[in-house]
Formats: C-alpha cells, sequence, structure tokens
C-alpha cells in the first residue's frame, strides 16, 4: 500500500522533479511559437498536402504520459516507502463483555448475552493459538473473569459463566481491561504484546469513573479499543415489573473509539456480530509495517513510458 505523504530513503534525489515544472513551461513556449508560425502561411491547404495534420490531443497526451513517467521515476530513484500488513507474531486482547440486566432483552434471540456469549467463542477459536485472550465482564462493578492465556478451553468456561449482573460502568470496565493487560506474559526480549480491547455493551453509563477518561489512558498506553453497539434500538427489559427500553449508546461508544484509536461497530443481530469479529480480528491480527515500494513506482513509470511511446508512434503514423 502506497503511504502518503510519502517518505523516501534518498530525499535528496527528489530536485530532479524541479525539472518537471521547467519542461512544462518549455513545451507551452513551442505551442505557442508553432502557432504563431502557422500564421505567416495563408494557403493552409497546401500546407497541409506538404505535411500530414497531427491530432492535437494526441501530442498533448504523449507529452502529458512522458512527464508522469519522469514523476514515477524520481520517485523511484529517490526511493519510496509503502506500508505493508503483516501478520503479528503475538499480541493479547481483552475482551470485555456487558453483562448489565439489559442484556437480558430478546430482540436479539435467544438473548442479547447468549447471543454475545456465542460470538464471542466463535471469535477466540479463529484468534492465532500464539495470541493471549483476557475476559473482563461490564457491570457496576467490573471484574477479570479470565487473566491473559493461550488455553482456548479455560476462555470458552469464563465466557460460558457469565452471568447477569446489576448496573453498568462502561469506564471502569475499561481500567480493568488495562489492568488485565498488564498481567500479560512477556516476549522474550521482556517487552510487553501489543493489545487490544474488544468492548460489546447494549446500553449507557450507569457508575463509576467517566469513560471518556478512560478511554484517553487507553490512548496514552497505546491500546485501541473496538467498541461494539449491541442490540436495536427497539430492545427492552422487564425490571420489577416496568418495562423499559435499552437502546445501545452508539454516541458514547463511538466517542470511546474514536479517543482511543480504535473503531466502533454496530450489530443488530448475531449474524451482524460475527461479522463485526471477523473485521476486528483482522484489524488486531495484522500491523502495519515500512516497506521499500521502489519496485512499484518504478513499474509506474514504464507503463507511463510505454503509452507514451506509443501515443507519440500515433503522432507520425498515416492512418488509411
Amino acid at each position: 500500500m502506497i503511504e502518503w505523504p510519502p517518505t523516501f530513503v534518498n530525499p535528496e534525489r527528489l530536485w530532479v522533479l524541479a525539472l518537471i515544472p521547467l519542461m512544462i513551461a518549455g513545451y507551452i513556449f513551442l505551442v505557442l511559437r508553432k502557432k504563431k508560425t502557422g500564421m505567416r502561411f495563408t494557403n493552409t491547404s497546401i500546407l497541409g498536402r506538404v505535411v500530414p495534420k497531427q491530432s492535437q490531443w494526441r501530442r498533448h497526451l504523449a507529452v502529458a504520459l512522458s512527464l508522469a513517467a519522469m514523476f514515477a521515476l524520481s520517485f523511484a530513484w529517490a526511493r519510496p516507502n509503502g506500508i505493508e500488513m503483516v501478520p503479528r507474531e503475538r499480541a493479547t486482547v481483552v475482551l470485555v463483555i456487558d453483562v448489565s440486566q439489559s442484556m437480558q432483552a430478546t430482540d436479539v434471540k435467544p438473548s442479547r448475552l447468549d447471543a454475545a456469549k456465542a460470538a464471542a467463542l466463535t471469535f477466540i477459536k479463529a484468534l492465532p493459538s500464539q495470541y493471549n485472550v483476557s475476559l473482563v465482564s461490564l457491570a457496576g462493578n467490573p471484574s477479570v473473569r479470565l487473566p491473559p492465556t493461550t488455553d482456548r478451553v479455560q476462555a470458552t468456561q469464563a465466557i460460558n459463566g457469565l452471568k447477569l449482573q446489576d448496573s453498568t460502568s462502561v469506564g471502569e470496565a475499561v481500567y480493568t481491561a488495562l489492568a488485565a493487560l498488564q498481567l500479560a506474559p512477556k516476549g522474550t526480549d521482556s517487552s510487553p504484546a501489543p493489545g487490544a480491547v474488544v468492548l460489546l455493551s447494549d446500553g449507557q453509563n450507569t457508575a463509576g469513573r467517566s469513560p471518556m477518561q478512560s478511554a484517553a489512558e487507553a490512548k496514552t498506553q497505546g491500546v485501541p479499543i473496538y467498541t461494539i453497539a449491541y442490540g436495536t434500538d427497539n430492545g427492552y427489559v422487564d425490571l420489577d415489573g416496568k418495562r423499559e427500553r435499552v437502546p445501545p449508546d452508539k454516541e458514547l461508544l463511538t466517542n470511546i473509539a474514536n479517543t482511543s484509536g480504535g473503531q466502533m461497530y454496530t450489530a443488530e443481530d448475531l449474524g451482524q456480530l460475527d461479522k463485526v469479529y471477523n473485521n476486528i480480528r483482522s484489524e488486531v491480527g495484522q500491523t502495519p509495517v515500512k516497506k521499500e515500494t521502489t519496485a512499484l513506482w518504478a513499474g509506474y513509470g514504464l507503463a507511463f513510458a510505454v503509452v507514451a511511446a506509443l501515443a507519440a508512434v500515433s503522432l507520425g503514423a498515416r492512418w488509411p
């Protein structure tokens, strides 16, 4: 993938680009001069028999393609860098799953919580086996249900064991997830594995510290938060004999994701939730790495040069 604005291994070689405006100015000068010269001939019919008429647009196209070839080859000479997505060798993913009372809503069958469990199980099974997985329950008192581990059996048991609780403290859940990341095993060089938080919630924050402050702290630590606004706007639960609507707080989850450097998704059923987890797995499982793209730009330059040459040849050809 081309990086823009680009960086170069030898940026001092870009001086050659200064020749392009000079060549454009020279071409415009020659075109204007040719028009003035052509005005000296009053009998253009005789001139047309002697000199074949050339297509103006083909001549301009040939020059433009030649300049494009020079531009691309100049970039190649300066050895530009691009971005390539490569698989991560290791990472820690903390799943934060809302277990507040609103998760018993049945607008997602069989219930929001049961569907969330099923999608989370599919997600962790699809992660690379060397990735650590941790689980945090999101309620009024968030807790680490599973410290970072590569044991998928333990992760499955922890997810299946989630039960409904009271209240929703999104900010505290993020702080708990950041603390869980600190428990992940270090690499052979004693460096921590890259971490990410996947937060699924269907309600509004009702307790604890500010969610936005926790998102800012995640940004400081370099931990993106991928949020999932789960459920429909028509979802409801019956609590203490009173029916209450429980739409997901999309605005809050969007702000958390944007502040932390992650991304926000929405899901209104299990099928959508599975697709969201697939997207997140792709993002978490890859990391951008700079790679020299000299050959790519040289290829562009060659392609432009070939087409420019064909356009130039067509100018002198007499077609029947």
